[in-house]
């Protein structure tokens, strides 16, 4: 576990110095190339946090989103409209109602870090290994700038691997 605290530190001290704006938007562009992107009507994306890949610019494509929100320990999963707030954990989330999860067919999902097991390092919450565990039938995409593709990293029983990871 200190592993991964030590990870989380020196991975967002790095990407400080990263051109995210440059990097995103290279990503979306694979993103909308990607099959699972392509194929998917319903897709749930994250709102990025300062240094974080943006993937907003997907937003303009002809596909239904959503977006989570915190509730406890679960993420809920919410249609997108232009209308978000600031949570108790400093991340803009949707005011929408919730809906099924069963209606995705693609996850976007936030990370750090991921390895070539497509395990990811998150930010340490749990939210997304406990949504993707629960809802296993869905695809899941990470989009990573290269510099931090690894070998291995640590995991834990609970961590779940992602399907897809693209890149820069």
């Amino acid at each position: 576990m200190e592993n991964k605290i030590a990870l989380r530190t020196e991975i967002k001290s790095l990407r400080k110095n990263l051109n995210i704006t440059g990097i995103s938007k290279i990503l979306v562009e694979k993103v909308k190339m990607h099959q699972a992107f392509k194929s998917a009507d319903n897709v749930m994306l994250y709102y990025p946090l300062k240094y974080e890949i943006n993937l907003l610019e997907l937003l303009k494509e002809d596909k239904n989103f959503y977006f989570p929100k915190v509730d406890g320990e679960n993420l809920l999963v919410c249609p997108y409209n232009d209308n978000f707030q600031k949570s108790e954990l400093n991340i803009l989330e949707p005011c929408s109602e919730p809906v099924s999860a069963e209606i995705l067919d693609l996850i976007i999902v936030p990370a750090l870090a991921i390895d070539k097991s497509n395990y990811r390092l998150g930010y340490g919450g749990g939210f997304y290994d406990k949504f993707l565990s629960k809802n296993p039938g869905i695809k899941t995409l990470v989009p990573i700038c290269s510099k931090f593709v690894y070998e291995k990293l640590p995991h834990e029983d609970f961590d779940v691997p992602v399907d897809y990871a693209v890149t820069n």
